[in-house]
């Protein structure tokens, strides 16, 4: 889970979110620059291993998201979660 909305804290919240749906997350944090370019516009989940159904597993419980499938089995992952500028939590869900 990256965060690369520039608003800190967001990849916590994404976090939750999935956990909340039984959706194991190895580690979250803000999107290095050279990931963002800047800020993303879109959330995008990239399934790693597996099929389209992983994302959209994903993208269900974040709310938001677009889903592409770029297999690579070097991974030891199902999917990378890029949080863009549209993930806009609810209040509740900043509580833990």
């Amino acid at each position: 889970m990256l965060n690369a909305t520039g608003k800190p804290g967001l990849a916590k919240i994404g976090t939750r979110l999935l956990r909340r749906a039984r959706i194991d997350v190895v580690a979250f944090r803000n999107a290095p620059d050279s990931v963002r370019g800047g800020i993303l516009d879109s959330t995008r989940v990239v399934v790693r291993r597996g099929d389209s159904g992983v994302g959209e597993r994903i993208r269900r419980a974040l709310g938001v998201g677009r889903v592409s499938v770029q297999l690579d089995s070097a991974r030891l992952l199902d999917a990378s979660v890029f949080l863009g500028v549209d993930f806009a939590p609810t209040r509740l869900e900043f509580h833990p």
